[in-house]
């Protein structure tokens, strides 16, 4: 009788183990080779791969068609890894081979994508050839820390009256730009892009989950004005795999991080929008098989945005003194900035741009609404003239709101009442402007002061438009030398202060 040994699977699974390890491995040419065991929604297990780190690149080869697809180790498990592929997944089957590349995933980076549409992995999209680029920059790299940094200092203008003077962004500032859809987001964004024209601020657009004729009219817009000659647009769109719109913000950072810290360059980054990305990040996480959070986000989705936003910075002078300004959109339901995602955000941001949906529809358009709306950096990121003459303009402007409801309530009003409702009047009309108009910050200074002061107070609200066109052509073509001097000297001097008030009396001596 024999006498038989039964090894359970697990058993022998570590009894071969053992074999292969005590084995000579040092003349045979090894690689470690895994298998596909499912694939769905762009998400593959894969067997076999026992080594292979988070974060890493694998290459998936079709039995198929025999191409080979990008994926990304996510999920570390006992017996088996959870990947997303970075392509199209629907060429890949059970049995396909995946190999390990040692890799973390790269995207090129350099002077060589300025002006091109690419996707997240780098790939042209635009169709004017291959990008030539030769250095590559990993997706995902660690912020800099305290002692890199240096305060935000320097004003980044964005060419919006109401922005650049109630609620500044300064280079190195992460900014959120928050509101209902079709509340002018990506307006505000594109018009900051299109004001860094002559300001030497290289501009990553990243669009997440778009429509690809959106992302069209974009591109033809900023090339109409000059801004795609220093403009990389990463586009994602909404017919792309989940783990694809993940990843296009981290891949947007890379390319602007290469400005900042190689070539010691200012940078703006917009990421269009986070809302999206959110939701791609949730769907990878349930089909991977994650738990879900609140409103089925897994645990990690404060840092997913806090890792990318946190590599905004301007660096000290030391390093370089490059900056990355980041402005994410977030997108709100009926105006609730208390959901997940917009107070995960907002918590993470310097400050939050927020637009209103009633103000747009009442044709207060950028519709800002400046009682919500705070930079956390304040007058650091302006020039000295804006805040000499902006101070007066934000209480105004609340003061106005505030009264505004009450005057609805009462009859009659006293002659201060009335008086304020009337300048927060004509502050709300001058702070108008419509999109791809951006304004140079000295013409804006002349516009604020000349309503901070009083001089508008007898102008009748509906010409407002008109005066305003009117005196800026005035003082383009009679105080050119005044404009100069004011941003030469970048403040206000009694001297020119004096001329500044000169001009606007004879301006309204002409009319």
């Amino acid at each position: 009788m024999t006498n038989k040994t039964t090894l359970r699977p697990g058993e022998l699974k570590d009894v071969l183990l053992r074999e292969i390890e005590a084995a000579d491995l040092s003349t045979l040419d090894v690689q470690e080779v895994g298998t596909v065991l499912e694939v769905k929604d762009g998400i593959s297990r894969v067997y076999g791969l026992l080594s292979a780190m988070a974060g890493e690149m694998l290459e998936f080869t079709s039995s198929e068609t025999g191409e080979t697809v990008v994926g990304l180790a996510l999920n570390l498990e006992e017996d088996n890894l959870g990947a997303v592929i970075l392509g199209d997944y629907l060429q890949l089957r059970e049995g396909d081979e995946v190999r390990r590349t040692g890799r973390v995933l790269e995207v090129p980076v350099g002077p060589e994508l300025i002006g091109r549409v690419v996707n997240p992995l780098g790939e042209p999209m635009d169709g004017l050839g291959p990008i030539n680029a030769t250095r590559t920059r990993k997706v995902e790299s660690p912020a800099p820390g305290i002692v890199q940094r240096k305060p935000v200092h320097e004003p980044l203008q964005t060419g919006i009256k109401a922005v650049d003077s109630m609620i500044p962004i300064g280079r190195g500032q992460r900014e959120l730009i928050i509101g209902d859809r079709g509340t002018g987001k990506s307006a505000i964004a594109i018009d900051t892009i299109i004001n860094q024209k002559g300001e030497g601020v290289v501009c990553v657009y990243v669009a997440i989950g778009q429509k690809n004729s959106t992302v069209a009219a974009v591109v033809e817009r900023l090339k109409a004005h000059g801004a795609m000659d220093y403009t990389i647009v990463v586009n994602s769109s909404a017919s792309d795999p989940a783990p694809l719109l993940y990843i296009a913000p981290y891949a947007g950072c890379a390319m602007a991080e290469y400005f900042m810290y190689e070539e010691k360059q200012a940078t703006l980054c917009v990421y269009d929008d986070l809302s999206k990305q959110a939701a791609a990040y949730r769907q990878m996480s349930l089909v991977l098989r994650r738990p879900p959070g609140r409103e089925a986000y897994p645990g990690d989705v404060f840092y997913l945005h806090s890792r990318l936003l946190e590599r905004a910075a301007k660096l000290s002078d030391a390093e370089g003194g490059g900056s990355l300004t980041a402005l994410p959109i977030v997108e709100t339901q009926a105006g609730d900035v208390s959901a997940y995602i917009p107070t995960n955000v907002i918590s993470i941001t310097d400050g939050q741009i927020f637009l209103e949906t009633d103000l747009f529809n009442s044709n207060v358009r950028p519709a800002i609404n400046p009682g919500i709306s705070v930079s956390r950096v304040g007058g650091n990121a302006q020039i000295k003239a804006m805040r000499q003459v902006a101070g007066r303009l934000r209480l105004d402007y609340s003061q106005y709101r505030e009264l505004e409801a009450f005057a609805q309530f009462g009859s009659e009003l006293d002659q201060a009442t009335q008086k304020m409702l009337a300048r927060g009047a004509r502050v709300v009309e001058i702070l108008k402007q419509p999109q791809y108009s951006p304004l140079p910050a000295i013409r804006q200074v002349t516009l604020i002061y000349a309503v901070s002061n009083g001089y508008l107070d007898d102008v009748e609200v509906s010409n407002i438009r008109k005066w305003e066109a009117d005196f800026a052509q005035f003082m383009d073509a009679s105080h050119g030398d005044l404009q100069r001097r004011i941003g030469a000297d970048k403040k206000l001097t009694d001297e020119t202060e004096a001329a500044l008030k000169k001009a606007i009396e004879d301006f309204k001596a002409m009319r």
